[in-house]
């Protein structure tokens, strides 16, 4: 399991992640409040190319957040390009926290982000949707991430399957 010793070591993880990650792909973050499942997800943004501030949608439910196509490159490419390369065009972070139940997400449209091949989902308190994820699971690549405090108080253990 491996060992984060900070904030900007979760950040760093999280950017490292990026680059793994394809469109459709979800990704289901757990832990205690204060574990560090925002910072992971600021990881994912940057490394996906998103310039916005990244704040956690506690009260929101949902962010969408646009990943920008790169500036063109001096050399013409042979094959299309959006996204960070990976045909990626959203990244929806979710956080289900304050979910009274999965209808809430359903009317605000979830159904049009998860598992889609242009989006990668970041779900925090994913234990709320299960029924939800089932139905995902079908058509999308899901990774969980559980984020753990260490023994001091920056540290986390985290255990990705």
């Amino acid at each position: 399991m491996p060992i984060l010793n900070s904030p900007k070591e979760t950040f760093a993880y999280g950017k490292k992640l990026a680059a793994k990650l394809k469109g459709g792909d979800v990704v289901l973050l757990s832990g205690e409040l204060g574990a560090g499942k925002t910072a992971l997800v600021k990881g994912i943004a940057k490394g996906l190319g998103i310039k916005n501030k990244i704040t956690s949608p506690t009260f929101t439910l949902m962010n969408v957040y646009e990943v920008k196509s790169p500036k063109s490159e001096a050399k013409p490419r042979t094959e299309p390009r959006s996204g960070s390369g990976t045909g990626v065009q959203s990244l929806v972070h979710i956080d289900t926290y304050r979910l009274k139940d999965e209808k809430e997400l359903l009317e605000i449209g979830i159904e049009d982000y998860l598992g889609q091949p242009d989006t990668i989902c970041a779900i925090e308190w994913p234990e709320k949707i299960k029924e939800l994820l089932k139905n995902t699971a079908l058509r999308a690549k899901i990774t969980t991430i559980v984020l753990e405090h260490g023994d001091n108080p920056h540290q986390r253990r985290i255990e990705v399957s």
